[in-house]
């Protein structure tokens, strides 16, 4: 097609069903793109990588479902094939600028696919190939992408996501068991409670880590469910009616993960449920990775005057104006990150609901906040692991000297003293900032020999003398 110039920059005539427009000469894309181009200046953000990956696996699956059944030539599906794999590889990321913002379907985008993948299969083959005749055959923007959505997931989810939260676990449980017989002070309402060792505060970490890691393996049960074959509204109009099935044996075959085609069709397309059930799970992980976050940077404050019983890496200065300030940028990071994820849920828990009767119309949002959650959580897990956990220096001098003189160690003398008796001890050892042993003997009268057992706080972190509770209460 002859090009032209304008403003000093090539460009060609494409034609489309609402007539004729300029598209760059150097785009692989077509008119349907360009339009959508020109109509959705709004983020600046196309859609992600993760979600360009899945839309080029669903085209290579389907070429080579149709050329099983006859309906596409085997020479066209083998270059279209092999275009979309060059997709899926990453090849021509640039070739998909349409904006996260843009007609709720995502048809800009799937049409961006068929463009860009007809325009490279035609130049390979030998044929010319048509964006819809061949590459979106036996498909619609209504299928396609919710698909896309669930099979990007998917995949973010157990190559990134879930083996950086092992990959964190394993950096807490290591560095738990290296400090398994260090004793500190336990807090609930951020006040002095009943003493724990530094590897029971990781294992309740570890323990939510692990519960994040079920809860998204069960999610994944669902988003697995493909409504690939719906086509338009769910009944598969123009697709063969074992389309839906092999195309979802052909995509697992290419992921080397399990997708199945999902019962129903109207539901793939019409709820979102399952997108919004994995976006809830990634907020309940954010919450338990903030909570770990928390933990650090209390536990780091000071040097001087705050808790300092640990010491995390110092990564920056910590101050523009402060010589000598160091801050627990990992953890602040997080904070952040999970924060963003928690946004992202609130969004896509509204954007779930945004659908009237056979079409969610927020799909695009949906897809691009669903991934990038992913991507926020998988990264800061791993910045956690390795620049956080693994460097943590306890300052064992402080941690003990709170540990002394803790009035909440007399609750291990309740079944032997009495309450009320024991509330006064507490007292007098915080008013006189003594240590609890020394007022305890003054008080009661008992012998060291009969009271260091019983306040012993390695001993209490195991649950008290002879495995008795050491009292209860918050």
């Amino acid at each position: 097609m002859a090009e032209k110039q304008q403003r000093g920059r090539a460009y060609r005539i494409e034609r489309d069903s609402m007539g004729e427009l300029q598209v760059p000469a150097d785009a692989l894309w077509g008119a349907q793109t360009q339009r959508a181009v020109q109509n959705f200046p709004i983020s600046g953000r196309p859609m992600p990588r993760g979600f360009i990956r899945a839309l080029g696996l669903i085209k290579a699956a389907a070429a080579e479902v149709n050329a099983g059944q006859g309906l596409l030539p085997k020479g066209v599906a083998g270059a279209v094939r092999a275009a979309a794999m060059q997709v899926v590889g990453g090849q021509h990321d640039a070739q998909f600028p349409v904006d996260i913002y843009q007609t709720g379907s995502g048809t800009s985008s799937n049409m961006n696919a068929n463009e860009v993948i007809a325009t490279l299969a035609s130049r390979a083959g030998k044929a010319k190939v048509h964006p819809n005749d061949h590459v979106n055959l036996g498909q619609s923007s209504n299928d396609v992408i919710p698909t896309a959505i669930r099979v990007s997931a998917q995949l973010a989810v157990l190559e990134d996501l879930l083996p950086a939260l092992k990959h964190l676990r394993k950096a807490i449980d290591r560095r738990g068991k290296a400090l398994a017989k260090v004793v500190k002070t336990g807090r609930t309402h951020l006040m002095d409670a009943m003493p724990l060792t530094f590897q029971q505060e990781f294992s309740a970490w570890s323990a939510q880590l692990a519960s994040a890691q079920a809860r998204l393996g069960d999610s994944l049960k669902r988003l697995r469910r493909l409504p690939l074959g719906g086509t338009a509204i769910g009944t598969g109009i123009n697709a063969d009616p074992r389309f839906g099935k092999q195309a979802a044996r052909a995509l697992s075959a290419l992921t080397k993960t399990r997708f199945d085609s999902a019962d129903n069709k109207f539901e793939g397309l019409a709820a979102q449920d399952d997108a919004v059930e994995l976006s809830g799970q990634l907020s309940a992980l954010a919450v338990a990775l903030m909570k770990i976050a928390n933990d650090l940077r209390w536990m780091n404050a000071g040097p001087l005057a705050g808790l300092g019983e640990i010491e995390l890496p110092a990564l920056q200065p910590g101050s523009s104006i402060m010589p000598g300030k160091v801050n627990p940028v990992i953890p602040e990071a997080t904070v952040m990150a999970c924060a963003q994820v928690m946004g992202h849920h609130t969004a896509i828990t509204v954007a779930g609901q945004t659908g009237n009767f056979q079409l969610n119309v927020t799909l695009p949002l949906i897809a691009a906040n669903l991934l990038e959650s992913i991507q926020l959580l998988a990264n800061v897990s791993r910045l956690l692991a390795d620049s956080a956990i693994a460097g943590i220096k306890v300052r064992e001098d402080n941690v003990r000297r709170a540990l002394d003189r803790n009035p909440i160690l007399v609750t291990a003398l309740n079944p032997v003293i009495g309450y009320e008796k024991g509330a006064a001890i507490a007292k007098q050892a915080y008013k006189q900032n003594r240590p609890v042993l020394e007022v305890a003997m003054e008080v009661t009268g008992l012998p060291e020999t009969t009271l260091r057992p019983l306040l012993d706080p390695a001993l209490l972190a195991k649950g008290g003398i002879h495995g008795k509770p050491g009292g209860g209460g918050g």
